[in-house]
């Protein structure tokens, strides 16, 4: 009986069965330990075994920690569609509320937009080195 590793067996998996349906036998090791054969099923290796069915009026084996609840649960796609229009009604109130806080022409807190670029161009005067 021939050898094969098990690297080799999975890299040529394929090749091996063929070599087995033409009747040859191998021992599969790994690191040089045997640890299995590899040769042509026969028929006498057919068990007499007889299947247990189960028991139809057996209890199931898994029992519920909690009983449900007697609402039931409410539908996923309803609670997001509930989410979405909660966003973006508060979205539209924040939008409508800056839009009328801020007349046009106006910047931060009531100055019109000459006054911000001063500021700003003031505030970059102060950060550069001298």
């Amino acid at each position: 009986m021939d050898t094969v590793s098990v690297a080799e067996l999975k890299s040529k998996l394929s090749h091996y069965l063929r070599e087995v349906r033409a009747g040859r036998s191998f021992t599969v090791t790994s690191r040089d330990i045997p640890v299995a054969t590899l040769r042509p099923w026969r028929v006498d290796d057919v068990d007499e075994l007889e299947p247990i069915l189960p028991d139809p009026d057996a209890t199931p084996l898994y029992q519920p920690l909690f009983e449900p609840a007697g609402k039931p649960l409410p539908d996923a796609a309803e609670l997001l569609r509930r989410d979405r229009d909660d966003r973006d009604a508060r979205l539209s109130a924040i939008v409508a509320g800056t839009s009328q806080a801020h007349a046009p022409g106006e910047g931060r807190e009531g100055q019109s937009g000459e006054a911000v670029g001063e500021e700003l161009a003031g505030s970059e005067k102060d950060r550069r080195p001298s």
